[in-house]
């Protein structure tokens, strides 16, 4: 987790980043990626996948590990960045990159510039530093996960950050504009100030700390608390206006903890004001004086809100014209971000080419079981079929129509009584019999025989692939055991000739 050194990055060729989307790739579901997945997912040689891979180790972007149980290779923070950077350049979002402004205990900031000369900042999300280690208890990014990546968390910092800017900042709140984010970089607008913590002076304390104290009596009306609302993550310029920053960790006034949040951030506020400037105020807000006009928490789904507050929040937003529009967004938001966890395709990987065979065999199985479910299974139980006669008796009496259709279906079609079901069970075992299986009439598979030849094709190549592998690295291995005994054998025939002469 050093710092960015973006030196590399002109050097770095269309196939190196093959390779390293190869590796987040292989990440989703492996800790250390074997150099065999990773081959196949970049569609490259072997030979000139290790050499990539041995550059890139060499520049620290992957990471080389190896133990008793398996060999392969992992991402780290500069890969990450690396390909973070790459995309906001190919989206022209940034074409430079700066100084460090600054280091918290879960990011980095960098000055970037954009292509007409605009100069932003870039937030890099690198959770799962030893200050900032115990995530379980501070956040609900992981959700139900037992096993995650910090990686992961650090992209679902990074996406919910830009989230609660950009709603933040569409309804007038004092934050940075945000720009574009893609996995855990965040760019946003470059704000000319200073953090509260390093102001000693000002113009008028008691008219900015009333501004304090009505801002976050405004976000909890939105229904959010900022959750770390204090001299860190506050700005001031040189009109001492204010400008929030750091939103990931923000809660919902639903929250069961929410009021203990509330005035924990109004606590931080009381209590820099009377060390730094010397004023104490009885007057500061309480969780009793929200009133809650907005549900900003459902919309960004911010932690703590309910189901039964999203149900709420429709009666507050009817729906209309502009809802309906607000529904298409979302959908295109959607559609967005299912893009964006593909591979770019500028680096010509697709997962979805990837995982074909998978999704055909899913849709087979589901094929199924729907047939084996369509099948009706046979009444044996005594009791329904007694139910079942009387109702239709009552019907016949009711409807003298019926009658005559249940004569008709007697001669064509024979009701299910107790030599029918014997019927059905002697034959049902004589064809488990024969076929040596337990499985139902409905159970026979619908996978037509030319897929079930081309799969069992397929694997027979494989395996023989693989053998055919097996077999050239044992004679190679041979080849230099005999290569080593030889030289021995020639190193001690002369080391005894001059013994012997000399």
């Amino acid at each position: 987790m050093g710092k960015l050194n973006v030196v590399v990055l002109r050097y770095l060729s269309r196939d190196d980043f093959r390779v390293l989307t190869a590796v987040e790739m292989g990440m989703k579901n492996h800790e250390i990626v074997p150099v065999s997945l990773l081959s196949s997912i970049a569609s490259l040689r072997h030979g000139g996948c290790n050499k990539i891979l041995r550059e890139l180790v060499k520049h620290k972007l992957v990471v080389y590990e190896r133990s008793k149980m398996v060999q392969g290779y992992r991402l780290n923070y500069g890969g990450y960045d690396y390909l973070a950077l790459k995309t906001l350049c190919s989206r022209d979002v940034i074409v430079s990159v700066g100084n460090q402004m600054g280091v918290g205990k879960e990011s980095d900031i960098y000055i970037v510039a954009g292509p007409n000369g605009e100069q932003y900042a870039l937030k890099l999300h690198r959770l799962g530093r030893t200050s900032f280690r115990n995530l379980k208890n501070k956040r609900d990014y992981h959700k139900h996960r037992k096993n995650m990546s910090w990686l992961y968390l650090s992209r679902l910092s990074a996406m919910k950050e830009f989230a609660y800017m950009k709603a933040l900042y569409d309804r007038g709140f004092p934050v940075p504009k945000p720009v574009d984010y893609n996995r855990h970089a965040v760019v946003m607008e470059l704000i000319n100030g200073y953090p509260l913590c390093q102001v000693h002076e000002l113009q008028d304390p008691p008219a900015l700390y009333n501004e304090f104290m009505e801002l976050i009596v405004k976000l909890a009306n939105h229904g959010l608390i900022h959750g770390d609302f204090n001299e860190f993550n506050l700005m001031l310029d040189d009109q001492d206006h204010i400008t929030m920053i750091d939103f990931p960790q923000m809660v919902s006034t639903s929250h069961p903890n929410a009021e203990w949040y509330f005035d924990r951030d109004v606590k931080c506020i009381r209590d820099f004001f009377a060390k730094r400037f010397n004023y104490e105020s009885e007057l500061y807000p309480t969780f009793k004086d929200i009133r809650r006009s907005y549900s900003l928490d459902v919309e960004v789904s911010a932690s703590g809100f309910t189901k039964d507050l999203e149900k709420e929040s429709a009666f507050l937003h009817p729906a209309g014209p502009e809802r309906e529009d607000d529904d298409d967004e979302e959908e295109d938001d959607d559609e967005e971000e299912a893009a964006d966890e593909e591979i770019p395709h500028e680096n010509g990987l697709k997962v979805s080419d990837t995982h074909a065979e998978v999704s055909n065999e899913k849709e087979e199985e589901r094929e199924e079981r729907k047939d084996t479910e369509n099948v009706p299974a046979p009444r044996s139980d005594e009791k329904t079929e007694k139910v079942t006669e009387e109702e239709l008796k009552e019907a016949e009496d009711e409807c003298p129509e019926l009658a005559d259709l249940s004569a008709s279906n007697k001669e064509f079609k024979p009701f299910r009584d107790s030599d029918s079901l014997l019927h059905i069970a002697e034959h049902r075992r004589k064809r488990t019999d024969s076929e040596g299986t337990m499985g139902s009439i409905g159970s026979c598979s619908t996978i037509p025989p030319e897929v079930v030849r081309q799969k069992v094709r397929r694997q027979l190549n494989k395996e023989q692939k693989a053998a055919q592998r097996r077999r050239l690295q044992k004679g190679e291995a041979n080849l230099v055991t005999k290569s080593r005994r030889e030289n021995q054998s020639n190193i001690k025939s002369s080391i005894e000739c001059a013994d012997f002469w000399g």
